[in-house]
């Protein structure tokens, strides 16, 4: 019983190994899919709007340096008895206008507002890094998106050539069903197997919707119609030698804004500590202004609006000074919460470190994993064509039943679909790897 001759058979090992590409109406880079992310995404909005605040902030700080300047009108009027310039009593109206400008300069505040503007500076730099760290988290999901967006593109592929191949044996199998050569109970087990593929091909169509879904969700597109994404080469997929987890910590803890931020954070608890102290300081401010008023009263002349604006023109200039003695203990306990948050903050900057290791241990051997899955599940399809080839020459000398033939192909669609899984997962790994070094992500 001959079904298939060797050009079949290699025909049907080409279609396992060179699986056709799903049409992409509209194919994006993960470079462009991160960009358009980073431009759109809400949570990177909301950063880029804490930076600004934290710029208006530092810009507020930066001007209490300088005088303020205000100025005043006030009308006043009086009905009734009251006191006269004779020291007598009568029933007078008076009126009185008065205007005035001052000016207030702050000389010495205890050092606040050098360390108000330090701070300021500090917060902003803080609000930067916080901003590029959520950019890095942005990233890192894109790409771990995309990968599975690869991943399920490959199985649907595989789904489509197993539907193709057991299409080809039914159709095969019912021409034999005519002459005789096969039971219908083979023809019925096929057919079996070819809506059991066409069921995996819906269940991995699926999976790609949703794939694709979740990163146009990411990049806040409006909906995932016409969305796909572009596939990398093969040589960018293949292992390669992978640094140490400790060397990639000593690059990552110098360029992750993560790290940078908790000590910026920590600076900015140092300068909290000097303006706890600087409270027992005393405070020195300069003031001075210029004022004239206009009088009248019912029971004496004035003289006129102008001259009386001339006359009564006055200056004055103050300094104060204003030194604490006693605040209730305010500024000590000022000083003692000011130290403990510096304490709380270098352990949080500790934890951040050590947390990042962690994350670069975990990456390092998921790397390494995926290396050793990749080489494995490479010698496993390797393998299981060899036997799909061997069962499938069997099959057309009639010494292998359809059973066994079918069985030959499901391990060899397992182990291609295990293989590209070990592909994209080494893919993402060792990128990650670089991710953490401070290099950009791009397949």
């Amino acid at each position: 019983m001959r079904l298939f001759s060797k050009m079949t058979v290699s025909a049907l090992a080409g279609i396992l190994l060179s699986v056709p590409s799903v049409d992409a109406q509209t194919p994006w880079t993960l470079r462009e899919c991160i960009r358009y992310a980073l431009e759109h995404n809400i949570t990177i909005q909301q950063r880029q709007i804490s930076v600004q605040q934290s710029e208006i902030e530092l810009n507020t700080a930066e001007n209490s340096r300088l005088p303020g300047v205000s100025s005043g009108v006030s009308q006043n009027f009086s009905f009734g008895r009251g006191l006269t310039a004779d020291n007598t009593y009568a029933n007078t109206n008076t009126t009185s206008t008065g205007f005035n400008l001052g000016v207030d300069v702050p000389v010495f505040q205890g050092f606040s507002i050098k360390n108000n503007i330090l701070m300021g500076k500090l917060n902003l730099e803080a609000a930067t890094r916080d901003l590029e760290k959520a950019k890095d988290d942005i990233r890192v999901s894109v790409a771990q998106a995309y990968v599975q967006i690869l991943y399920n593109m490959e199985i649907l592929d595989v789904a489509t050539s197993q539907i193709e191949i057991d299409s080809l044996q039914v159709v095969r199998l019912e021409e034999m069903l005519k002459n005789g050569k096969v039971s219908a109970a083979e023809v019925a087990q096929q057919k079996a197997s070819l809506a059991q593929s066409k069921l995996q091909k819906t269940q991995a169509n699926n999976n790609l919707k949703l794939s694709l879904l979740d990163l146009a969700q990411l990049l806040e597109l409006p909906s995932p119609e016409g969305f796909m994404i572009v596939r990398p080469s093969p040589s960018s997929m293949e292992p390669r030698l992978l640094e140490s987890a400790e060397s990639i910590y000593a690059d990552a803890v110098q360029a992750k804004p993560a790290i940078k931020a908790e000590e910026t954070r920590l600076e900015v608890a140092s300068t909290r500590i000097n303006m706890a102290k600087n409270g027992v300081l005393p405070t020195i401010a300069l003031s001075g202004g210029v004022g004239t008023n206009y009088y009248t009263s019912s029971k004496m002349p004035s003289s006129s609006f102008s001259s009386q604006i001339k006359n009564n023109f006055s200056q004055f200039l103050g300094l104060s000074l204003s030194v604490p003695i006693f605040s209730r203990f305010q500024n000590r306990n000022n000083i003692r919460t000011a130290n403990l948050n510096y304490r709380t903050q270098e352990l949080q900057l500790e934890n951040t470190k050590k947390s990042l290791f962690k994350e670069i241990q975990q990456a390092y051997y998921n790397a390494l994993a995926s290396q050793e899955k990749y080489f494995s599940s490479s010698q496993v399809l390797e393998s299981s064509r060899q036997a799909f080839e061997l069962v499938s020459a069997k099959y057309e000398n009639g010494k292998a039943n359809i059973t066994e033939f079918n069985e030959s192909k499901n391990n060899y669609m397992k182990a291609q679909s295990d293989f590209v899984q070990a592909q994209y997962e080494n893919l993402f790994q060792t990128r990650i790897l670089d991710f953490y070094k401070g290099m950009e992500i791009d397949f």
